[in-house]
């Protein structure tokens, strides 16, 4: 089993800046792909960032040229760096690592813009 436990989130105005960290731990041997998701009340949850193995990263339109995703394997952790907010950017920010058959989840971590 993996365990994600993501952190950073808060509240910040329009135009400001978080960080989150994700900190993958349990059975992580091997880890390739890891995925930022948010969920906005109401809303489905959706994709935000990817990043594989190499670095090679992928993002959604709505923040394209404002986050980006990057890792430390050796610390097995993944960073969303969030610049230029938007209340749209509002909503639970979820680490996600898909491996096999398995989907394994963080618990979530809050981000509030406010305007």
């Amino acid at each position: 089993q993996v365990q994600l436990v993501e952190s950073g989130g808060g509240l910040v105005q329009v135009g400001g800046s978080l960080r989150l960290t994700c900190s993958a731990s349990g059975n992580i041997f091997s880890i390739n792909v890891m995925r930022w998701y948010r969920q906005a009340p109401g809303k489905q949850r959706e994709l935000v960032a990817t990043i594989r193995g190499g670095g090679v990263t992928e993002y959604a339109d709505s923040v394209k040229g404002r986050f980006t995703i990057s890792r430390d394997n050796a610390k097995n952790t993944v960073t969303l760096q969030m610049n230029s907010l938007k209340p749209e950017d509002t909503a639970v920010y979820y680490c996600n690592v898909p491996r096999g058959f398995a989907m394994y989840w963080g618990q979530g971590t809050q981000v509030t813009v406010s305007s």
